[in-house]
C-alpha cells in the first residue's frame, strides 16, 4: 500500500531547498478535523530559516506543489499546508491491501529475521503470581507479538526467580514450622505462608536470617538436602504458574531462571578480575562504579554467595553467545532502574560493543488502594483469583443477555481474561497503576470486551450477509464511491493508520498505542455502524459497505491478538 505520509513529504520537500523529505515528515501531522485536511505541515519553524512569515511559506507550497494522483487539493490555511487525498483511491487502496493481507495486514519485514530477546514474566519461586506480575507478563507479550509481526525472530524468556537467599528462608520456614502434607494440599499458598511467617519471626529472631543465609550457601554448594527441597518448591511453583499462563494465553521459548546460570558465574567473576574491574571490600567483591555516579555493584557477598548482578551478567553472556541477538528488551518494573544501570555499564566496561543493545523497559508499580503489594506482609491480590472473578462476570452478563449462545463457557474466558489485560495495556505503561476492583471489572467504555464485541458485531453481519459466513468480495466490482461518506471515510482513515501505529509501539516499547489504536477504531466503526445501515436493500451499496465491515474485522482481529487478546466471534 502506498505510504501517503511519505509521498507528501516527498512532494513538500521538493518545493523548499535544502529539506529532506525525512525533515518534513517529521513535521507532517494528522489534523483532528477532516476540514483541515487529510495531512498538514505548520510552516512555523521555517518561518526563520526561510525568513518569511510562515501564511507566506503555506502559500508558496501550495502553488508550486506539483499534481499527483493521490492529492486532490492543497490549501494553505493560517501557517499551515493541509493537503487533501483523492478519496476514492485512497478507499480503495487501503481496503484493497486489507483484504488481500488478511491475518498479515499491517505486518512489514523491519526485522529481516535479526533476533530479539525478549525477558519478561520471572516470578519468583514459591510465591503467589499476583496482580503486580501482570504487568511484566502482558507487556513482554505483546512486545514479543508486535516484534514478529515486524518480521523479527523473537525469543521469549521467562527468567524465573529460582535463586537467592529468599530460598535459604524458605527452607528454614519449611524445617521449623512446615508440613509435607500441608505443602502438598495447599501449595504455594502454604509456602507464602511460611514466607511471610518467617520474617514475622525474624523481627524477633534475627539471627534467622544468617540461617538462611547458611542455607543458600549450602544450595550454592550443591548440598543434597537443600537441593531437595529447592526442587520440590520450584516444581509445586510452575504448576500455580502453568495453569495463569494458559489462562492468559502466554508461552515462552525459554524457562531458563536464574538457578540456569550457577554453574556459569565463576567463569565470568574470573573475567572481571582479570579485566581489573573486581575488587574486596570488606570480604565482599564489587566494581566501583563511582565515576558514573553510581553506587558500586556488589557482585559476591562476604559468605561467597552470588547477587543479582553476578546472575544478570552471566545470563546476557550466556545469551549473546546462544542467539546473537540484535537486542535484549527486559521488561521489568521502574524500581529496578539503577540495578539495570549498574550492570549495563558493567558489560560495557567489560568490552563488549553489544551492551548497547541491552534495553531496560521499565513499568509502573501496581498499588493495592495507595499501598505498595509485599508478599512479606501478605499484602496481594493473586491474579488466578482475579481472572476466575472476571470470567464469572462475562457468564453472569451472558445468561442474562444470550443465554442460548454456543460455547458460552468459552467465549467468557476470552472476554473476562481479555477485560484484565487490556485494562493492563489500556494506558502508558510508566504510570502506575492503583488497583481497583470496580475499574478492573468494568466492561463499560474504552475496554477489551468493547473492542471485542465491536468484532462480534463485524462478523455477525458478515454472517447476515449474502451467502452467510461464505460472503466474498469481488474487490474489482465495488463501487468505492459509495463509501464517501463522512463516517465511511474517519473508518478508512484509522485502517490506514494500523500499520503506522505498530511500528510506533515497537519504536516506543508501548503496547498502549494498540489498545488506544484499537478503541479507536471500535469507535469510528461503531459511529459507521448506527449512522449507514449496512444490509440494505441496494446490492451495490451493501457490497461496498460489506467490504469496510470485512476490513474492520480482519484489523481488529490482528490488534487484539497484537496486545494478547482473543477475538470472539460472537459475545
Amino acid at each position: 500500500m502506498e505510504n501517503y505520509k511519505a509521498a507528501v513529504a516527498e512532494l513538500i520537500a521538493s518545493q523548499l531547498e535544502g529539506m529532506e523529505p525525512a525533515e518534513v515528515l517529521e513535521l507532517l501531522e494528522y489534523p483532528p478535523n477532516p476540514q483541515m485536511g487529510d495531512l498538514s505541515m505548520p510552516c512555523f519553524k521555517l518561518s526563520k530559516a526561510l525568513r518569511k512569515a510562515p501564511q507566506a511559506i503555506a502559500e508558496e507550497i501550495q502553488r508550486k506543489l506539483p499534481l499527483h494522483p493521490a492529492v486532490e487539493r492543497v490549501e494553505a490555511t493560517a501557517g499551515y499546508v493541509n493537503v487533501f487525498l483523492e478519496q476514492t483511491a485512497f478507499t480503495k487502496n487501503v481496503l484493497t491491501e486489507v483484504i488481500t493481507a488478511k491475518e498479515r495486514y499491517g505486518s512489514q519485514n523491519l526485522g529481516q529475521g535479526r533476533k530479539i530477546v525478549i525477558d519478561y514474566s520471572s516470578p519468583n519461586i514459591a510465591k503467589h503470581f499476583h496482580i503486580g506480575h501482570l504487568r511484566s507478563t502482558m507487556i513482554g507479550n505483546a512486545l514479543y507479538q508486535i516484534f514478529s509481526f515486524l518480521g523479527y525472530d523473537c525469543v521469549g524468556v521467562n527468567h524465573l526467580g529460582d535463586w537467592g537467599t529468599q530460598f535459604g528462608k524458605m527452607m528454614v520456614a519449611y524445617r521449623m514450622w512446615g508440613e509435607q502434607s500441608r505443602v502438598e494440599e495447599d501449595g504455594v499458598t502454604e509456602l507464602q505462608r511460611l514466607y511471610v511467617q518467617f520474617h514475622e519471626e525474624a523481627e524477633q529472631k534475627p539471627e534467622l536470617e544468617d540461617e538462611a543465609r547458611a542455607w543458600f550457601v549450602k544450595l550454592e554448594q550443591g548440598d543434597a538436602e537443600a537441593k531437595r527441597l529447592w526442587k520440590w518448591f520450584v516444581e509445586i511453583s510452575l504448576q500455580e504458574f502453568n495453569r495463569i499462563y494458559e489462562l492468559l494465553g502466554v508461552k515462552f521459548d525459554s524457562f531458563a531462571g536464574e538457578s540456569f546460570y550457577n554453574d556459569k558465574m565463576a567463569a565470568v567473576v574470573q573475567e572481571l578480575k582479570d579485566k581489573n574491574l573486581l575488587e574486596q571490600d570488606d570480604g565482599a567483591m564489587l566494581v566501583r562504579l563511582d565515576e558514573f555516579n553510581m553506587p558500586p555493584a556488589l557482585m559476591i557477598k562476604k559468605d561467597g554467595s552470588t547477587l543479582y548482578h553476578t546472575r544478570d551478567i552471566t545470563a546476557a553472556l550466556y545469551r549473546k553467545k546462544t542467539y546473537d541477538f540484535a537486542k535484549v528488551i527486559y521488561v521489568v518494573g521502574g524500581t529496578q532502574n539503577l540495578h539495570f544501570q549498574q550492570w549495563f555499564k558493567i558489560i560495557e566496561l567489560m568490552g563488549y560493543a553489544w551492551a548497547e543493545d541491552l534495553v531496560h523497559v521499565p513499568f509502573g508499580q501496581v498499588s493495592l488502594e495507595g499501598a505498595k503489594l509485599a508478599t512479606r506482609k501478605g499484602n496481594v491480590i493473586m491474579l488466578e483469583d482475579l481472572l476466575r472473578q472476571s470470567v464469572e462476570k462475562i457468564q453472569e452478563i451472558i445468561e442474562l443477555k444470550n443465554p442460548a449462545m454456543p460455547n458460552k463457557a468459552e467465549v467468557a474466558r476470552q472476554v473476562g481474561v481479555g477485560a484484565i489485560i487490556f485494562n493492563d495495556l489500556s494506558t502508558n505503561r510508566i504510570k502506575d497503576v492503583v488497583f481497583s476492583w470496580e475499574e478492573a471489572l468494568n466492561f463499560d467504555g474504552e475496554t477489551g470486551p468493547y473492542v471485542q464485541y465491536t468484532h462480534a458485531r463485524t462478523c455477525s453481519l458478515m454472517k447476515k450477509a449474502a451467502n452467510g459466513a461464505d460472503w466474498q468480495t469481488d474487490l474489482g466490482s465495488i463501487k468505492m464511491s459509495l463509501l464517501q461518506n463522512v463516517e465511511a471515510q474517519l473508518v478508512a482513515k484509522q485502517l490506514y493508520f494500523f500499520s503506522e501505529r505498530i511500528e510506533q509501539a515497537m519504536n516506543k516499547l508501548e503496547p498502549s498505542i494498540i489498545s488506544r489504536y484499537l478503541v479507536d477504531l471500535a469507535q469510528s466503526f461503531n459511529r459507521f455502524y448506527h449512522e449507514c445501515p449496512i444490509l440494505v436493500e441496494d446490492a451495490e451499496l451493501r457490497s461496498a459497505r460489506l467490504l469496510l465491515v470485512q476490513a474492520v474485522q480482519i484489523t481488529l482481529c490482528n490488534g487484539l491478538k497484537l496486545i494478547g487478546l482473543e477475538a470472539p466471534e460472537q459475545i
